[in-house]
């Protein structure tokens, strides 16, 4: 508005100038140029500045305007806007350019009154495309639908031409189901509904699969309504994922869970299913409220199980696959939904096995032999040693009871030695069948793991399979002369070897253990025998009890002392540092029975 009040002053002042070379001045005090004399009074000059500002019209910036065509020159229209001055347009913005001509009234956009070379900006394309923003506006704020032209791919959607302006459909929002080829779009003309309208960027973002979801609702109503826990379908793979598979039911979706695709063991979906593949499903369980529906495809298969018996009866060997390994065996599938189970036991017969891995390995294929089927727990046990003969079966004629043989120690327990015979035929010589004479508290005291040593074979358990193996017996039994040597009353010499609570142990001539309870030590309590006495200490000991059946040789030094003479006493309590009057008083008691347990303690 100041432009076109200025250019009415302007041309006001000039129409007032009176006489011969008088300079009139705008508004502003600015001169403009010489006119001739006044030919109109004050009045008429009011009258007429009146008049000619009523033929301009009252425009702005940034509006759409109506202008008529005065000029087509080369590739350029010039138009009247009723300002000061005319606008020209490209004749390239005009898509009726062909029937366009001189007189005809039209819309354009100002987008500037005057630009730095003091030409006004018109402009017909950025008026045609306020009408068709207008358009869309009103569009978004009605719902109405609108038909544009898919024109071409960019990332994430497609670029649609919708009434002349570009507008972007985005892939989510094409279809119902998930589109995977967006080419296949490319030049198909379809209804939109503008979702999203940004003001300042001018941008539009529309959708196809809003008018399709509407279409659908009540067909997805029907379903929902008419579902029942049985009900076969037919449906379209929509979508596969890590945990199952999405059925498109005719507007409704259901999962098929990976667990409900195949009776047998799969690592993922897309083994079953296809996407846009057409499959059969039963209806397995649905929410109405949250609208979730379960769906199967193996319950419509043969279930595997059906007739095992008669395609595997036991004993029946079979080819399977590997799929699991567990710390107590390996997990073989012979078909799809059928899986046995082979035990570690059930691998070698003479091997010990620790864990499957030793023998099989993941997705290997191997041979088995059925050993049980459970149909109602659908369980099934696979043995591969029995795909041999079992060597046990001839371990009674190789290894005889009575026979000697040569072993490596291959285990210490608490309770005895494992020796290997041969490779996977293992024996046990338990803890009381390694000495004779020695009362052993662990096996470690005698051999070492690695140890060859020699055994006789006492026992074969070929159920059990089990071995048991001695090593003393290699030599006789000792303690058929022990009797002569040990007899009650006779005097000799002990080692002290182990000291425990009860007393200490001694080894004697032969070889023999025997045991002084602590009551024979001494005549008074000794209640920390170690502050006396010290293994490798010699004992003088007379012979008080002999048990061949038990084993068992009880010995006495205050039995030994009663006879004799006070220097030997004393010299015995010096070196213990034990009280001579215990000693004397031990050396006078006769004819009485030991007390306390005489037993040897096998351990401390």
């Amino acid at each position: 508005m100041a432009e076109e009040t200025t250019f009415a002053k302007d041309t006001a002042a000039t129409t007032a100038a009176s006489s011969p070379g008088e300079t009139a001045k705008s508004s502003n005090g600015t001169k403009n140029f010489p006119v001739i004399d006044r030919e109109y009074g004050e009045a008429e000059y009011n009258d007429l500045r009146k008049l000619y500002e009523g033929t301009l019209g009252k425009i702005s910036e940034g509006e759409i305007v109506r202008g008529r065509v005065v000029a087509i020159v080369d590739n350029e229209v010039s138009i009247d806007i009723g300002f000061k001055s005319e606008g020209t347009v490209p004749l390239a913005e005009f898509t009726n350019k062909d029937v366009l001509k001189v007189g005809d009234e039209i819309e354009v956009f100002l987008e500037s009154v005057e630009n730095k070379d003091g030409q006004m900006v018109l402009s017909r394309k950025r008026a045609d495309f306020m009408r068709i923003w207008e358009r869309v506006t009103k569009a978004f704020e009605t719902g109405e639908v609108l038909q544009g032209r898919c024109v071409r791919r960019i990332k994430g959607g497609i670029v649609v031409d919708l009434l002349g302006i570009d507008a972007f459909l985005p892939g989510s929002q094409i279809d119902v189901r998930p589109v995977r080829d967006f080419d296949a779009f490319i030049g198909r003309t379809m209804d939109f509904r503008v979702v999203k309208l940004n003001h300042p960027s001018e941008n539009v973002v529309v959708s196809h699969k809003v008018l399709v979801e509407e279409e659908m609702s009540g067909q997805r109503k029907a379903i929902l309504e008419g579902l029942e826990k049985g009900q076969i379908l037919e449906g379209t793979v929509k979508a596969i994922t890590d945990f199952g598979v999405f059925v498109d039911l005719g507007g409704v979706d259901g999962l098929v869970h990976i667990t409900d695709l195949s009776w047998g063991r799969i690592n993922h979906p897309s083994e079953i299913a296809k996407l846009d593949q057409t499959i059969n499903v039963v209806v397995l369980d649905f929410d109405q409220e949250k609208k979730r529906i379960s769906l199967g495809y193996k319950q419509l298969q043969p279930h595997p199980w059906d007739n095992i018996q008669d395609k595997y009866p036991v004993g029946t060997k079979v080819t399977g696959k590997v799929v699991s390994l567990a710390d107590y065996g390996a997990f073989v599938e012979i078909e799809k939904g059928i899986e046995g189970l082979i035990h570690i036991s059930e691998m070698s017969w003479t091997q010990h096995i620790k864990h499957p891995s030793q023998v099989v390995s993941m997705g290997q294929m191997i041979e088995a032999v059925i050993l049980s089927l459970d149909k109602e727990s659908k369980k099934t046990s696979l043995g591969i040693k029995q795909l041999e003969p079992d060597p046990w079966m001839n371990l009674m004629q190789k290894y005889p009871v009575g026979s000697r043989h040569k072993g490596v120690v291959r285990n210490l327990t608490n309770f005895g030695v494992f020796v290997e015979l041969e490779q996977g035929v293992d024996g046990l010589v338990h803890i009381s069948d390694l000495s004779w004479t020695k009362k052993i508290r662990h096996p470690g005291e005698i051999v070492k793991k690695g140890d060859q040593i020699e055994v006789v074979i006492l026992s074969v358990d070929v159920d059990q399979r089990r071995i048991s193996l001695g090593h003393k017996q290699i030599d006789d039994n000792p303690w058929d002369k022990f009797g002569e040597s040990y007899r009650v009353g006779t005097e000799i010499q002990g080692k002290i070897v182990r000291i425990i609570e009860k007393g200490v142990i001694v080894e004697l001539p032969l070889g023999v253990d025997g045991f002084v309870p602590v009551s024979q030590l001494a005549t008074t309590q000794v209640k920390n025998i170690a502050e006396k006495f010290k293994v490798e200490d010699v004992l003088p000991l007379k012979v008080v009890e002999f048990d061949k059946d038990s084993k068992k040789i009880v010995l006495s030094v205050a039995e030994y002392m009663k006879d004799k003479e006070s220097k030997i006493v004393e010299e015995y309590a010096a070196t213990h540092k034990l009280p001579v009057s215990t000693i004397g008083e031990t050396a006078t008691i006769t004819g009485q029975p030991l007390s306390g347990d005489t037993s040897i303690p096998t351990e401390n």
